[in-house]
Order: C-alpha cells, then structure tokens, then sequence
C-alpha cells in the first residue's frame, strides 16, 4: 500500500461509490475540492482510499474519508488518518476536525478526536462534528 497525493477529481468515483450512492455523481464534487489537498492509499496500481484536506489558518478540515469495501477493516483508513494527522502537525496547525458519521465516531476516537457536542443531518445521514487539538 502506497500513500499518493491524488487530484480532487480521482476522488469523486470513490466518494459516490462508498458514501453517497444514492445520489448524483456531482453531489460529491465540493466547489472547494481545487483548493483542497487530496490524497489517496493505492494498492498496486489500485486507487482504495481517499481524503481531502482543507487547511484554513491554523485548522485543517478533512472529508470524505473513504475506502472501497473489498479494502475496508484492513486498516487502509487508519493509515491515511495517520498520514494526515502527522501532515497537519508538520504544518504546524493547531487543529484538525471532520464531520464523522455519527457510526464512525468510534473509528476516530481511537486516535484521540473527540466529539464538540455539535451534531448535524445532512441527505438523512446524522453528523457528529470531531477534532483534535494540538497545543
């Protein structure tokens, strides 16, 4: 498994498949996708996981955190989370946060986010906004 920096638009096929596949293709196309820092976990020649990364001041918003299902509970995620995570402290950023489906709340907490109390729905799914503090 290899970590790449990817464009945004070779993240859309896996951001529908795996997020949002009951809606159209251009739902998730975000109009700040050619500002963003993407990135992308390949096997092979096989593009299986995606981020992207928005970094505003001190703060790093990331989204669409997706692996295609053959490649899910291998750890693939938590290695790009990582790679993330130690990008953003690189950086120098004091803060990183996501709005994390409220069944993936766990999955973040392993690596020290924790929930703001502020919860969201957006198209019927329930959102829970998390971060992580550097100091």
């Amino acid at each position: 498994m290899k970590i790449e920096a990817i464009k945004a638009s070779e993240t859309w096929e896996i951001r529908h498949k795996v997020m949002w596949p009951e809606q159209p293709f251009e739902f998730v196309q975000l109009e700040e996708d050619n500002s963003g820092l993407h990135f992308g976990v390949f096997d092979e020649q096989k593009l299986v996981s995606i981020v992207s990364c928005f970094i505003v001041g001190d703060e790093m918003q990331f989204r669409k955190l997706a692996t295609l299902a053959d490649y899910q509970e291998k750890g693939i995620a938590s290695l790009l989370l990582k790679h993330i995570l130690k990008l953003a402290k690189n950086k120098g950023l004091r803060k990183i946060w996501c709005n994390a489906r409220s069944n993936k709340k766990s999955f973040y907490e392993r690596f020290g986010m924790i929930e703001t109390g502020e919860t969201f729905v957006k198209s019927g799914q329930k959102f829970s906004i998390m971060e992580f503090l550097y100091f």
